[in-house]
């Protein structure tokens, strides 16, 4: 006769050994495959002057991540826009608002707002003047630089502004400039007393914010714009999802944009 205990306990052993063999035939839950590296290959990016420095640091992020080759021309709206329909190349372009797109819309494939842009009035530290808001920007010996206005996002929205209050034959624009960074340098070494600018352009000593909701109406979005032409697709795809990241949104945030929700 059979022993029961003794069979029962040899059934068990056994159950148990296929059981541990069967395990480590299957192996442990098999960890994701890394993302596949984009060394190699490249991305040709369109971004408004004004960005740069926010771009810049995103797109050297970007590399180091990824290993792709980032080319970037930073430049005004206007001779963005030029470029783009006279040759019909590039992969991205980063404006400085949705409108920024409207004369290239028939090279744009699709867009993703990115981040607010947005505008403010700026005077030289402590105020000397004592601007409270655009309205003082008509008071006698009050000099102003602004941004171009047929070029730049920023000069048609202080012509806006301006127009939309009725003073702005009464300021005195002594020079239009073609991107943000040359209005911050001219308050910089006191070549006028005002300028209407983007937030992010503000930043070192010897310069300020006035404290206005008198531009709060003029508030833009940044979009970022696949181009019908680019030829560097999966590049393309990588960099739009990384601008989704924490580490790119920090970015921004770093400089004074807003990412839009």
């Amino acid at each position: 006769m059979f022993n029961n205990k003794k069979w029962l306990g040899t059934l068990l052993a056994l159950g148990m050994a296929l059981t541990l063999l069967a395990g480590c035939g299957s192996g442990p839950a098999a960890s994701p495959a890394p993302a596949e590296s984009l060394s190699g290959k490249s991305l040709f990016v369109y971004c408004g002057a004004g960005m740069a420095k926010p771009f810049g640091e995103i797109a050297e992020a970007f590399k180091a991540e990824s290993g792709a080759e980032v080319e970037v021309v930073y430049a005004n709206a206007a001779q963005i826009q030029t470029q783009i329909k006279t040759t019909q190349e590039g992969d991205l372009f980063i404006a400085g608002s949705v409108e920024e797109l409207n004369p290239v819309k028939d090279f744009v494939a699709g867009s993703k707002e990115l981040v607010k842009h947005i505008p403010v009035l700026a005077v030289k530290s402590g105020n000397p003047l004592k601007i409270t808001g655009l309205k003082d920007l008509t008071k006698k010996d009050v000099e102003v630089v602004l941004g171009d206005a047929e070029a730049t996002p920023i000069g048609k929205i202080a012509n806006k502004a301006l127009t939309d209050l009725r003073v702005l034959a009464e300021v005195n624009v002594i020079a239009r400039t073609a991107t943000a960074p040359e209005m911050i340098t001219a308050l910089s070494v006191d070549q006028c007393d005002a300028i209407i600018v983007w937030k992010e352009n503000v930043s070192g000593s010897g310069i300020e914010i006035v404290n206005t909701t008198d531009l709060d109406a003029q508030i833009k979005k940044i979009p970022a714009a696949t181009l019908s032409f680019g030829k560097n697709t999966e590049t393309t795809a990588a960099l739009l999802k990384f601008l989704d990241t924490d580490q790119a949104q920090n970015i921004w945030a770093k400089y004074g944009y807003e990412v839009v929700k």
